[in-house]
């Protein structure tokens, strides 16, 4: 690594080597702004972009590993199973710096299986979920991560509990545990370069409104608690063209911010005072809080175990990659063979 000058970071790279494709989501889509967090924290961390390995699944989310350093090596996976094939390409070359990033949808359902195994065998990568409550590319059905009693655009209510996967993924023994918002860059940079840098899975559930089918008064996911139902006479196809609402949250701040739709959010910023985030006990009372306080949502580093074991060092992978050997490194010499033969003679 290099010294960062005023046009590269530290490794010498400017910004737009961390750029993609240009976004075909919809106008004012959370995924967006999570894409924009994702490139400014690389370009800040100083990750070399031709290191880096972009793993997701299906659905409106799996669509964002497009949209940012198209100098790395993207791999769109069938749904729900990003886990195992990040997995895979991690352990092929632990020297990649592998980023996965899934929907509610494609996690909490499908691919809830393969999300608990990542977690509990603490593969190192950074895990996104952008999670907005419904399944975007298939007309905006309820997602295991809606809470009961939301209500979409249809009309329709979510009669069952919702799956919390920051809880989940606690339970599963992950090391680095945060919840975020797609409108609050600050936050959601200084996260992502925290999981950058960590040695493990690093995992970040982001609310990450979707404008078009969860964007009533009473749609509670990335937005908690709404009010004011606004009954529509037409289901018509059409996304207005606004700005995407930020925020900057100082610690310990309560912010209650005002949604395109009139609905509004209000959002707690975790404070260390109150908060001591390596304290796993600590960690679970903030998740029965944000449970049990409807209209509330807890955002920052939830959980944080510098000490955790990747899986890299569990399985006690060498450092040269496995894509990079050859026979020499993989053929045990013929003494060790012989030895190992006669033990079954």
């Amino acid at each position: 690594m290099s010294e960062a000058t005023k046009d590269t970071n530290r490794s010498g790279h400017v910004k737009a080597d961390y750029a993609g494709e240009k976004s075909t989501l919809c106008i004012g889509c959370g995924h967006d702004q999570i894409t924009r967090t994702i490139i400014q924290a690389s370009y800040e961390s100083g990750v070399d972009p031709y290191n880096v390995v972009k793993t997701s699944g299906i659905g409106c989310s799996s669509k964002t590993p497009a949209y940012f350093i198209n100098k790395g090596y993207g791999i769109n996976s069938v749904h729900g199973r990003m886990p195992s094939v990040a997995t895979g390409a991690n352990m092929a070359n632990r020297h990649l710096m592998t980023i996965g990033v899934s929907g509610d949808g494609d996690t909490a359902s499908i691919g809830m299986g393969q999300f608990c195994h990542a977690m509990r065998r603490n593969t190192n990568m950074v895990y996104v979920v952008e999670n907005n409550g419904v399944y975007g590319l298939t007309k905006g059905q309820f997602s295991a991560t809606s809470e009961k009693g939301s209500k979409k655009k249809g009309g329709e209510i979510n009669d069952y509990a919702d799956i919390d996967l920051c809880n989940l993924a606690l339970e599963m023994g992950c090391g680095f545990v945060a919840r975020s918002y797609s409108g609050d860059t600050k936050q959601m940079v200084n996260l992502l370069r925290a999981a950058i840098n960590h040695n493990g899975m690093a995992f970040i559930d982001c609310i990450s409104p979707c404008v078009t089918f969860n964007n009533l008064p009473d749609s509670t996911k990335g937005f908690a608690w709404l009010r004011e139902h606004n009954i529509q006479l037409h289901e018509v196809g059409f996304v207005a063209e606004y700005d995407a609402k930020t925020v900057e949250q100082e610690p310990g701040d309560v912010t209650e911010v005002d949604m395109p739709d009139g609905s509004h959010i209000v959002l707690h910023a975790l404070n260390d005072n109150d908060h001591d985030p390596r304290d796993i006990g600590a960690a679970r009372r903030i998740l029965e809080k944000d449970r049990l306080d409807a209209g509330h949502v807890y955002t920052g580093l939830i959980y944080y175990n510098k000490d955790s074991k990747p899986l890299h060092d569990i399985v006690s992978l060498p450092d040269k990659p496995l894509t990079r050997m050859d026979e020499s490194d993989c053929r045990p010499p013929k003494s060790d063979f012989e030895a190992l033969l006669n033990e079954y003679r």
